[in-house]
């Protein structure tokens, strides 16, 4: 039974069926079982209580590369944490079949009911990625809020309270589409007969400017996910300076924070080790950390490094990543990226920095831990640790995140030129 290496989407598309099964193999045990029939299974083999178990993931490709790694990397923290991710999810279906009696039996003039009604209806003619990331937020912040209660004795409080609740734990957009989605939700109800002619809309009169806390006016400003795609496409088609367009492309692999890339050096890229050791000295952080000859980790994906490849083919000789060859000394603009991003046309849309909550977005909603993702946003909240910082804090963690949020762009850039060849 061969095994191959280094799989990529490429690998897994292009896998032909063998008289015997065959499987090519990722990392931590993670591999794709090419079966003599066609298809394609996601497995992982691995160890609990000293004995092997083999984890279904899925199918290719209903399952793509990426999605398999955060389905992977969800399973082995689990693993880590002494819990068996197989037992743990057949608990889980359990619990979810046990629930799914319990919502049958609720009468059916609920929200819930409404709600979930309402989007098999929506879904139909929307992208698959857009339509999950909808149902999320309404399994997660909607229907837990008042999905037992009837449309009719939902009030405007409880509309407010779920709203300001998904505000303050600092996701702003998700909090104002959600509103317009429950808006949308009543409105259906109405016209298909599901509430009454005189039913009024908890929602309306609501407007989220007056309801949220306010922010500075120069808030970061960064793209919901399903927005990102077609970024992605026209960064890939960036006819500016390469050094630029280089820039773009390693700052939303790394999602570090601008100042921390434009100021990288070459001496900071540790080829063998695949990580880019920051310096806290030069970072954010270096306010709150008395230990200046510690660092920040960012693990370096094989996109990353096939970027920092090319880049060294242009700033090489240089001490820093982005040089300013202009003036023969110095650094890129900070302005740089921010004009580059205005001519693709997303002036007060994204920025660079605007990448550190596409990226938080995304991972947080798909299975990876808080703790992880702060960690590799460098956000220490307690400044008591200070001179305690541990640069290895989550760090093969962190690998596999960083891998599966590389693999995710790439999958987004190539499904958008895909419908763009198609439109």
């Amino acid at each position: 039974m061969p095994i191959h290496t280094e799989l990529s989407d490429l690998k897994c598309r292009k896998a032909e069926p063998q008289p015997k099964p065959y499987r090519i193999a990722d990392t931590g045990g993670l591999y794709l079982l090419v079966q003599p029939s066609g298809g394609k299974l996601w497995r992982w083999k691995y160890y609990f209580a000293k004995k092997e178990k083999l984890m279904a993931l899925g199918k290719y490709p209903d399952i793509g590369l990426a999605q398999a790694r955060v389905l992977h990397a969800a399973a082995r923290a689990q693993l880590a944490s002494g819990i068996d991710p197989m037992a743990a999810r057949k608990e889980k279906k359990a619990a979810s079949a046990a629930q799914h009696a319990k919502e049958e039996s609720v009468a059916q003039d609920t929200f819930a009911h409404l709600a979930r009604q309402w989007f098999a209806w929506w879904k139909t003619d929307k992208a698959s990625r857009y339509a999950d990331a909808v149902e999320r937020r309404m399994e997660t912040d909607m229907i837990p809020a008042f999905g037992t209660k009837k449309p009719e004795d939902i009030t405007r409080r409880d509309i407010i309270d779920a709203t300001q609740a998904v505000d303050l734990r600092g996701a702003r957009e998700i909090a104002q589409r959600n509103l317009q989605f429950l808006s949308l939700i009543f409105e259906w109800g109405i016209n298909n007969g599901y509430l009454n002619g005189d039913f009024r809309s908890p929602t309306a009169g609501i407007r989220p400017h007056l309801i949220l806390k306010k922010v500075p006016s120069n808030s970061i400003a960064y793209l919901e996910i399903d927005e990102v795609p077609e970024l992605l496409v026209k960064m890939r088609e960036y006819g500016g300076q390469q050094l630029t367009k280089l820039a773009m492309e390693l700052l939303s692999l790394t999602f570090v924070r601008t100042s921390d890339l434009i100021d990288g050096r070459w001496e900071e890229i540790k080829w063998k080790e695949k990580q880019w050791q920051i310096p806290l000295a030069r970072m954010k952080m270096k306010r709150r950390f008395c230990k200046t000859n510690d660092f920040h980790i960012v693990p370096l994906s094989r996109q990353a490094l096939k970027v920092l490849k090319e880049l060294e083919q242009v700033s090489g000789k240089r001490e820093h990543l982005f040089p300013d060859f202009s003036e023969g000394m110095g650094t890129m603009s900070n302005n740089t990226i921010l004009q580059a991003l205005k001519r693709m046309g997303y002036k007060g849309r994204m920025t660079g920095h605007g990448w550190r909550s596409v990226a938080s977005t995304y991972l947080n909603n798909h299975g990876y831990s808080e703790l992880w993702v702060e960690a590799q946003l460098a956000h220490v909240k307690d400044d008591k640790v200070a001179g305690a910082y541990n640069h290895a804090l989550y760090l093969e963690q962190r690998r596999d995140m960083m891998q599966a949020w590389a693999d995710a762009l790439d999958e987004m850039r190539a499904s958008a030129m895909s419908e763009q060849r198609a439109a």
